[in-house]
């Protein structure tokens, strides 16, 4: 029960803005119609009345003068003839009771005192019983009673095709309104579908400048906004390999010097300072690439090749790096980030977990969208919680663990972050029960 509670409050209110819309149409379609087929029967149910009633009221004024020329005997012969669906004569003086309450037996029995009654002293008073009940008192010239006995009839009937015309008109608005809402809201969905598109790789996907003139200035702003992020994105990364290829030349200069130093204890704090701009210098240029976009093209490789590869490297280098798992299967994916990324996560398991055991677990899921997660997983302090998503950041440093001294210059995971975006995958860290850090990959 609480399970099938909090879908229904999954579903409401409507997330997208063509539901909404289209929900809005139907119900005051629904609503209009409603409305407009009450108005309409109302009023054709009071036209019908007013028209009946005084139908009835002529009826019965021919139906009395007939039957007071006719003799006692003639007059029960006719009484068959002069019957009608809602009424009858009797000959007799009824059955007497308390004046008529209902609306309709005032209307009738008022019409027939008005035609008749002034010859024949009129009465009415209504029967008791389930249905509206009536009957009209009169005396003819001769001194014989006569009784009407009426059940009067309600509006008019109901044609059966008017509820199918009625239904059809419906669905025929209700589909315009769906047509005019999905016209209106499609041009929306382009726009989020090319911001979607607009990753970390820049790749421009132009908007059609066509459509209403609200649509096409839309588009076009879209457009000429996709060209001045990707010409700005190409001026810093221009800047920052600028930067960095004429910091190489006095880095150098500054290496050759430091050799020269007599004081040995300068000296290799030198060199130390030097190898970290250097570093810093290599890594914000590689950030830089990641967020302007990967050249690389996507391809079909095994990636149980690859990671098996990834990690005999390290454990050529002595590292204690071991896989567990298979994938199994080709994966469409781009090599080189993938590798990118594992070496990363990696890197950063050995620095953090004091050289621990590294597993590398891979596995795949048999749903209708396959994917593949690897987990890079450490038994170091791990990372507090409110800074699980902090550490994505851009030289962002966990102070306790993460620091110079240890190595890094905060752009690891940043790197790694964007080179999963730009890849369509996803990046996640957790600290686990037992102790350590998980890193996830899903591709």
């Amino acid at each position: 029960m609480n399970d099938a509670a909090g879908r229904l409050r999954g579903l409401w209110p409507p997330r997208t803005l063509f539901v909404r819309l289209s929900l809005i149409f139907f119900a005051g379609l629904i609503a209009a119609q409603t409305l407009s087929f009450w108005l309409t029967m109302t009023e054709r149910n009071e036209s019908m009345t007013h028209m009946m009633v005084g139908y009835i009221g002529q009826e019965v004024t021919s139906s009395v003068a007939l039957l007071d020329r006719l003799t006692p005997a003639e007059r029960v012969e006719w009484l068959p003839k002069l019957a009608r669906r809602s009424y009858r004569f009797v000959l007799g003086p009824g059955t007497s009771g308390m004046p008529p309450d209902a609306t309709l037996s005032q209307q009738i029995g008022a019409s027939i005192a008005k035609d008749v009654g002034a010859r024949y002293n009129v009465t009415a008073n209504a029967v008791p019983g389930e249905r509206e009940h009536l009957e009209v008192h009169m005396t003819l010239s001769d001194g014989s009673p006569l009784t009407i006995d009426m059940h009067p009839v309600h509006g008019t009937p109901l044609s059966p095709w008017l509820p199918l015309v009625l239904a059809a008109q419906l669905a025929l608005l209700g589909g315009c309104a769906w047509v005019a809402v999905r016209l209106a809201t499609r041009p929306l969905e382009r726009l989020a579908q090319a911001a979607d598109t607009l990753g970390p790789d820049l790749a421009p996907a132009a908007l059609p400048e066509d459509g209403p003139e609200e649509v096409a200035r839309a588009s076009k702003a879209f457009n000429a906004m996709q060209t001045r992020i990707g010409v700005y994105m190409r001026e810093r990364l221009q800047i920052l390999a600028a930067v960095s290829h004429d910091l190489q030349t006095p880095i150098t200069r500054m290496r050759l010097r430091a050799d020269l130093l007599d004081d040995e204890t300068e000296r290799a704090r030198l060199q130390k300072d030097l190898k970290e701009m250097e570093l810093l210098v290599r890594e914000g240029v590689a950030y830089a690439r990641t967020l302007h976009g990967a050249d690389e093209n996507p391809c079909r490789i095994d990636p149980d090749a690859l990671i098996e590869s990834i990690v005999s490297d390290y454990a050529d280098a002595g590292d204690r790096v071991s896989l567990t798992g298979r994938v199994g299967e080709p994966v469409t994916t781009r090599p080189q980030a993938l590798r990118r990324i594992l070496g990363n996560l990696i890197d950063n398991a050995l620095k953090y977990s004091g050289g621990d055991e590294v597993t590398v677990e891979m596995s795949a899921d048999a749903t209708r969208a396959r994917h593949v997660s690897i987990a890079v997983l450490d038994r170091g302090p791990g990372i507090p919680q409110s800074q699980l998503d902090a550490v994505f950041q851009p030289f962002y440093r966990v102070e306790t663990s993460r620091n110079r001294e240890t190595g890094g210059t905060g752009l690891g995971l940043a790197i790694a972050k964007q080179l999963a975006q730009s890849m369509g995958a996803t990046l996640t860290l957790r600290n686990r029960e037992s102790g350590g850090l998980e890193a996830r990959l899903t591709l």
